[in-house]
């Protein structure tokens, strides 16, 4: 594969949960190539599971540095500060302060009130009958309602920041003064909010937070704000994306998802190589800049040049999965990197994991027979966001209708 420059990207237009060819084959011919997105200096994209990981995870790679760069990216907006444009030591440092609430062993000490929540929404889809749609009945109520009792956030404000949402994952949805608008509104919010808990502190982790920039003067309020902020986002946001993504994936493949209804104890290793299979970003993830000189993929990564990387293409790596283009739910190999990895793994993990497997835990085996109302070509899918998913997805089950 030869190219003249840099290649234009997204290659193009992401169609449901299909993975653009190109991925397979830069891999084996230019791990390494030149990309230039809508907005922003060319860069380099990896897509290699190997380099992936160094890029992700190498201190030569700095997140910092794109607040002083034209930083490659899909829509106008530079990125504003926060957590995910920060290196360590700071990093470290907030991250600390929020990991704690997202440990394993909190997150398992969860499951329970969990599956009391998405037994709650199905028993509401039960009642309502067939058909029911699995964005708005269970898919999105589902994580808000965890990440709103965990934060301390009012779950009578959703509608709100679920519009607010919207402007931290747009590409073209939002014009660039309603992300603007959004983000600004959000952070408003959420000011309002810390107030609030600062006069009537709570056993939540806004508290926690608050607590720790007042008493510990651990985080400023612009970073305390901030940072409740994006733990709202990503709180729900992908995890409302992959369940119905995971659930379109197993009705597409049926004997993968005969595989799993008969045994409910594959749960664990199914989401495991959902997260592995399912291309969730729409692109590559955000630019890391080298700090010096950096060989990878055969290619010399200058000083100053950013780098990109997707997870979607390293996780269909052949040299690391084997028959990376098939999806199997008793796979057992190396980690993906659908969490990501390094520093910025995502925090949530644990508790994105656990929300996964009670959501089809319940799904299957509360809905017999579940399946399309209509058809798979029916699913109405997301358009202009950084994230892949079902906008309307219409399901019904055996004794439903």
């Amino acid at each position: 594969m030869t190219t003249t420059g840099p290649r234009t990207y997204p290659f193009s237009q992401a169609e449901e949960l299909n993975l653009d060819p190109i991925y397979a084959e830069l891999r084996k011919q230019e791990p390494l190539s030149r990309i230039q997105l809508p907005y922003g200096e060319t860069a380099w994209l990896a897509t290699r599971y190997e380099d992936a990981k160094i890029v992700l995870g190498d201190p030569r790679f700095s997140r910092a540095a794109v607040l002083h760069r034209d930083e490659p990216r899909m829509r106008p907006n530079t990125s504003s500060g926060g957590l995910l444009t920060m290196d360590p030591p700071e990093h470290t440092r907030l991250r600390k302060l929020a990991a704690k609430a997202f440990t394993a062993r909190r997150v398992e000490r969860m499951r329970t009130h969990v599956e009391e929540i998405a037994d709650g929404l199905i028993d509401g889809m039960l009642e309502r009958g067939a058909p029911a749609d699995l964005v708005e009945d269970f898919a999105l109520p589902l994580p808000i309602t965890v990440i709103c009792e965990m934060l301390g956030v009012p779950y009578a404000d959703r509608a709100d920041f679920r519009v607010w949402s919207d402007a931290f994952l747009s590409t073209t949805k939002l014009t660039a003064e309603q992300v603007t608008d959004y983000i600004d509104r959000m952070l408003d919010y959420m000011a309002g909010l810390v107030a609030e808990r600062r006069a009537e502190p709570a056993d939540d982790l806004l508290s926690a937070l608050i607590a720790a920039r007042d008493e510990q003067d651990r985080l400023s309020e612009a970073e305390l704000v901030r940072l409740a902020a994006g733990i709202l986002v990503a709180g729900h946001e992908t995890t409302a994306s992959q369940i119905p993504n995971f659930l379109y994936v197993l009705l597409t493949h049926p004997e993968q998802l005969a595989e799993l209804r008969a045994n409910p104890g594959l749960v664990p290793s199914a989401v495991e190589e959902l997260m592995r299979f399912v291309p969730l970003g729409t692109g590559a993830g955000f630019p890391r800049y080298a700090t010096e000189d950096v060989e990878l993929g055969g290619v010399l990564v200058r000083a100053g040049e950013p780098v990109m990387v997707s997870t979607a293409a390293a996780n269909r790596d052949e040299s690391v999965f084997s028959d990376p283009e098939l999806l199997d739910l008793t796979r057992q190999e190396a980690s993906h990197i659908g969490f990501g990895h390094g520093p910025h793994h995502c925090l949530g993990a644990q508790l994105a994991r656990m929300e996964l497997q009670v959501a089809l835990s319940a799904l299957l085996a509360r809905l017999p027979g579940l399946r399309f109302a209509t058809s798979a070509e029916d699913v109405e899918w997301k358009r202009g966001m950084l994230v892949r998913g079902p906008q309307k997805m219409l399901l019904a089950w055996q004794g439903g209708e």
